[in-house]
């Protein structure tokens, strides 16, 4: 209401002696406006109990009859008691705030509830959290305000989530699952953003679990899902996770085109977690043994001087170049920002070994003969591993040689003479197996 009409409502006061019960009523609607606007300046002034008793004012003068200044005034009171953290009351007054919804439009008590939902959710308090979204839940049973319903289940999911109570969690997802199908047991793809929200949380349920096969299950299910337009922060965890599973898969490939998707999601939502997902994509190209240069990409070139990202471009430079020392060296330099992320660390033995074998194989190459102490101490780490990566450089055919164990010393045959060595080592194993199968024969017919 302007200043104006306000002047306007006191001249009529003084000049007139109405005895019409609407003018009454209107008297009332002002004094209970005038307070409610008293108190919410309290609010911006950061006087909160001030404010308190003025919202307690308005609903004092509305007496029995509910209406849109009590609507108003209980939820300026639960938003105000959630800020001195005097739960207990503020759950009161928000159960008081559910029996006013009919006063107000639909609408209009979407809008506020939906504020109300965004705002307690920011409570660490899982408690408070559980029922504050029990209480939301039971007052729209019979409202049918299905975005609402949708939007209060889905952070009842992640709580659950985030306790780690997937059992519930489950019960929550099929619900809404069920609430997102077409009569046929269909994905309702009218319901397309809703439904990648679910997947999105049931993907990481199951990245948490490590159940990869129901991952990729719900993961393609998702890719699936065509007319929506969610969230890019929604897409940034389908991604982000699609990558992971990629990588455990050893799929490199895929792993960095999810992993760069979602780098971008998370970027346009400016979330924090497009440095992760960047360094994730550095360690596949690196598992890839790709020199692919990801900084040529626009989207990626701000964040080339970011802390985070230096170091793993040091890594990536280092495993390159195959300079083991420098490798190690940035490693050891770096264990907050590398090692102390435990999917990154899951793969660090994985590029130890790479850069490991390709600089003994460097190593060997000029050499006939080459002693596996010398091998040992270009790569520094023990002979037994020095061995270990020599057979499986063999077995591989990656190289053609033989291990002298007496000698310490590794041998580089020519492929002919590595072929001849094979033959004969099949021709005597021949002999050995005919000789078994005659002793046998003849302790039978004894």
């Amino acid at each position: 209401m302007s200043d104006g009409e306000d002047n306007m409502m006191d001249d009529e006061d003084y000049e007139f002696d109405y005895e019409d019960s609407d003018q009454d009523q209107d008297d009332g609607q002002v004094d209970m406006e005038n307070e409610y606007y008293t108190a919410k300046g309290n609010v911006q002034d950061g006087k909160l109990q001030s404010a308190l008793e003025g919202f307690q004012k308005v609903l004092s003068m509305q007496g029995e009859t509910k209406g849109e200044w009590g609507f108003k005034a209980l939820k300026q009171m639960v938003k105000a008691l959630f800020r001195q953290g005097r739960h207990s009351e503020m759950m009161e007054r928000y159960q008081e705030l559910l029996n006013y919804l009919h006063v107000v439009t639909k609408n209009q008590s979407e809008k506020v509830m939906t504020k109300i939902v965004d705002f307690v959710s920011v409570s660490t308090d899982m408690d408070l959290l559980e029922r504050f979204y029990d209480t939301t839940l039971a007052s729209l049973k019979d409202s049918q305000n299905e975005r609402l319903w949708f939007k209060t289940n889905m952070k009842l999911a992640k709580l659950w989530f985030d306790k780690h109570e997937f059992h519930r969690l489950q019960r929550i997802l099929k619900e809404l699952h069920r609430s997102c199908m077409t009569d046929s047991g269909q994905d309702d793809q009218k319901k397309g953003t809703q439904l990648l929200e679910l997947y999105s949380l049931e993907i990481q349920m199951h990245t948490e679990k490590k159940d990869t096969k129901k991952l990729r299950a719900t993961y393609e299910q998702a890719m699936r899902v065509k007319s929506a337009i969610p969230h890019p922060l929604i897409m940034g965890v389908i991604h982000e996770c699609g990558g992971k599973m990629h990588m455990q898969e050893r799929d490199w490939g895929a792993a960095s085109k999810c992993l760069f998707d979602a780098f971008k999601n998370y970027d346009e939502a400016g979330n924090h977690k497009r440095i992760l997902c960047l360094k994730y994509l550095i360690l596949g190209k690196m598992l890839s043994l790709e020199e692919a240069n990801i900084f040529e990409a626009p989207e990626v070139k701000p964040y080339k001087q970011d802390p985070e990202i230096t170091a793993m471009n040091d890594l990536m430079v280092a495993y390159q170049h195959d300079d083991i020392k420098a490798f190690e060296q940035i490693l050891s330099r770096n264990q907050q920002r590398i090692m102390e992320d435990p999917f990154i660390r899951n793969y660090v033995e994985d590029l130890l070994k790479n850069i490991r074998t390709q600089v003994l194989v460097k190593t060997i190459k000029p050499y006939t003969r080459i002693k596996i102490p010398s091998i040992a101490a270009e790569l520094n780490i023990p002979e037994g591993d020095v061995e270990a990566l020599l057979v499986s450089l063999i077995l591989d055919r990656k190289i053609v040689a033989r291990i002298d164990q007496v000698n310490q010393m590794v041998i580089q045959e020519s492929r002919q003479e590595g072929a001849a060595s094979r033959y004969e080592a099949l021709d005597h194993w021949r002999e050995k197996l005919a000789g078994l199968h005659a002793s046998v024969a003849n302790k039978l017919t004894i």
